[in-house]
């Protein structure tokens, strides 16, 4: 056959089947944007994944620190990330369930159409921690002071909005209790201040409230998981004195809209592999985290329109707006 007419058909071949062209995805190295600092929870968690994503892949997957914004200057980094599946982000429930777009006035994003859904990595809980000056040695008796005693019961978090204070407000909800919120800039400031008793309690992840539980001005009086945990004997869940009470943080992977569909079922199969790697599962669980099961990005997708369900109605009789 003529050289020409050889060409002509494989460039033919090409544009008949895009996918083709795409075969070789990844080629190169993949950018993980995290929307926090290095060192906390979220911070292990993504590196713990884009490293078990180097191996499923077969390329180098590097972790991108971006603070700033409750996630909102990495959610828009990703956004404005070429769709090739080479920028991922690491999504939560304020970039990816719309709790931004509610707490904040403006945003440089739209949550709903910049972000395609990969899959679901893994979820985190929290702890209640409180002051032994407040009486009582169970959450139901907390709750009970709490009662007896409206708007003298203070609480910290990390600011307006933040997961730990929306789980605060919800218990308050729920059980018409007038509580104390009392945000924090600084995480330091707000343990020195719970651990001298000028604020009654705080509601943070597992990994930071292990660090302090065995201070003997605090006691731990309530996870808000699902299922006690190993880790924490002895401390009961909020669902057993609030019935079907659970609440936490999700992590999980989202990549610029108009990402190519089948770049994005490569990079949820290779994630899915990654957790069902038991190494990966117990790294997760060092600090606290569950791994997700296997996910695709519908179901992903799903499970944050759900979280967000669950938190905007709170978010709008409050009122809540972050700074």
């Amino acid at each position: 056959m003529h050289p020409k007419i050889t060409r002509r058909l494989i460039l033919a071949a090409g544009l008949a089947a895009p996918g083709i062209a795409r075969a070789a995805f990844p080629d190169r190295a993949i950018r993980l944007v995290i929307p926090y600092g290095g060192g906390g929870q979220t911070d292990i968690v993504s590196r713990v994944t884009a490293e078990a994503l180097t191996r499923t892949l077969g390329q180098t997957v590097l972790a991108d620190n971006r603070p700033g914004g409750a996630g909102n200057l990495a959610a828009e980094a990703v956004a404005r990330s070429p769709a090739d599946g080479y920028t991922l982000l690491v999504g939560t429930a304020a970039t990816n369930s719309g709790l931004n777009a509610l707490l904040y006035r403006q945003l440089s994003y739209d949550w709903r159409n910049d972000f395609v859904p990969v899959g679901h990595f893994c979820s985190t809980y929290n702890v209640l921690l409180v002051h032994r000056s407040i009486p009582g040695n169970s959450f139901a008796e907390v709750l009970d002071w709490i009662r007896a005693n409206p708007g003298r019961f203070t609480f910290a978090s990390a600011g307006v909005g933040a997961n730990t204070h929306l789980i605060m407000e919800d218990v308050g909800a729920r059980l018409g209790l007038d509580m104390v919120h009392v945000p924090y800039r600084q995480s330091t400031q707000a343990m020195t201040d719970m651990l001298s008793g000028r604020i009654h309690a705080r509601c943070l992840g597992l990994p930071e409230g292990a660090t302090v539980r065995d201070q003997a001005s605090i006691r731990p009086v309530a996870l808000t998981a699902p299922a006690r945990r190993p880790e924490w004997p002895g401390v009961p869940i909020m669902a057993e004195t609030i019935p079907g009470f659970t609440g936490g943080g999700y992590f999980g992977l989202a990549a610029p809209a108009k990402t190519p569909p089948e770049v994005v079922a490569r990079i949820n199969v290779a994630l899915n592999e990654a957790l069902a790697d038991p190494a990966v599962r117990a790294a997760y669980a060092r600090v606290g985290a569950d791994a997700a099961p296997a996910n695709t990005p519908a179901q992903f997708a799903a499970m944050a329109a759900a979280e967000g369900e669950r938190w905007a109605p709170l978010i709008r009789r409050l009122n809540l707006v972050a700074e």
